[in-house]
């Protein structure tokens, strides 16, 4: 016996609502009541309900379709970041009825010529940007044509980006350095070293910022001097790195990325025989995971969920001040683990 193909009307027969009930669940989700609407939610999964997407783009006048720049491939340990997060985009898209088109560019004003020729010829609803910076001509050319964009990331070297007037989410890594910091102090380690990136870039110096912010208690400026060391971001530049820092007396380490953080480890475990190094990294990445690295775990998905959500409620047409907030800054979480030892092949 084939099962009918369940419909609004089925749907509302079942829960015991209006089909106009069950439709607001799925377009306008604050008009309904929270219980009826998680009611009309489980119904919705149970049947494998499917809302027609050629049926709302007629209604909407939307093509439910976003819009995001493809970088290139980041490489190394940390370079997992990007993708994790372009796949929470896609998952996030995808469950609020929206698609993900990707596009390259070289730069941003290349970026700009795509996602023109992406409004003219596919009618993109909007976009999703990346890197965003100071005198940004993108956020520049997107306000001054009207088109709904949200950023991951924040905008530097300008004026306070909670006043800025559209919407970003960004990881706060000054917060995660601190809470590493501090969990390491807590255990025991006075001089606790901090392992950054020569090339000088926000994220950077707010990883910085958060560990000095952690040790300024008790230490000279001098000595913070002393614990601090910057590196290219690879595993050699991080065992560098803690050879320095060792010798300028550091007894642990917070490292701006996996990539540092590996090398570090991987050297003091060399130099000081028979003690686990106290490292912790920046991005949890798989590496960090297989072989039982501390670090510091971005809420990526959480933030990708949060760019939907403000463009979504946007695209809709409703109030700002009712929908998700329009600056959103989220704490990593420090995932504390147990170094493996990996040995010698058999």
């Amino acid at each position: 016996m084939v099962r009918k193909k369940p419909t609004l009307v089925s749907l509302a027969e079942a829960v015991g609502v209006s089909r106009q009930t069950v439709s607001n669940v799925l377009n306008n989700p604050e008009r309904v009541k929270a219980e009826t609407r998680d009611r009309v939610l489980r119904a919705i999964e149970e049947s494998g309900y499917r809302p027609s997407a050629a049926a709302r783009q007629l209604r909407t006048r939307r093509s439910m379709d976003l819009g995001m720049r493809l970088r290139p491939a980041a490489g190394g340990i940390s370079g997992s970041v990007p993708d994790r997060l372009l796949h929470a985009l896609t998952e996030a898209a995808q469950d609020s009825g929206y698609r993900l088109t990707l596009y390259s560019a070289d730069d941003d004003g290349e970026e700009i010529a795509r996602i023109e020729d992406l409004l003219h010829a596919a009618d993109l609803d909007g976009f999703v940007l990346t890197a965003a910076h100071a005198g940004d001509p993108r956020v520049e050319w997107l306000q001054e044509h009207g088109v709904p964009f949200a950023c991951f990331g924040r905008p530097g070297g300008g004026p306070d980006p909670f006043a800025v007037p559209y919407p970003w989410v960004d990881v706060d890594g000054a917060a995660g350095t601190a809470a590493a910091t501090r969990f390491l102090r807590d255990r025991g380690y006075a001089a606790v070293g901090f392992v950054g990136w020569t090339a000088e870039t926000g994220p950077g110096g707010e990883r910085r910022d958060g560990w000095l912010r952690a040790m300024s208690g008790g230490l000279s400026a001098g000595k913070l001097a002393e614990l601090q060391a910057a590196a290219e971001d690879t595993v050699e530049g991080g065992a560098d790195a803690a050879r320095l820092l060792l010798e300028r007396g550091a007894e642990a380490l917070v490292c701006a990325s996996d990539s540092l953080a590996l090398g570090a480890f991987a050297y003091l475990r060399s130099a000081v025989p028979g003690r686990t190094p106290a490292v912790v990294g920046f991005d949890d990445t798989p590496v960090a995971e297989a072989v039982g690295l501390s670090s510091l775990s971005p809420p990526i998905a959480r933030a990708a969920r949060q760019i939907i959500d403000v463009l979504s409620h946007r695209l809709a047409g409703r109030p700002e001040g009712q929908g998700p907030e329009q600056h959103l800054l989220l704490e990593p979480s420090l995932v504390v683990r147990t170094p493996r030892d990996l040995g010698r092949p058999s």
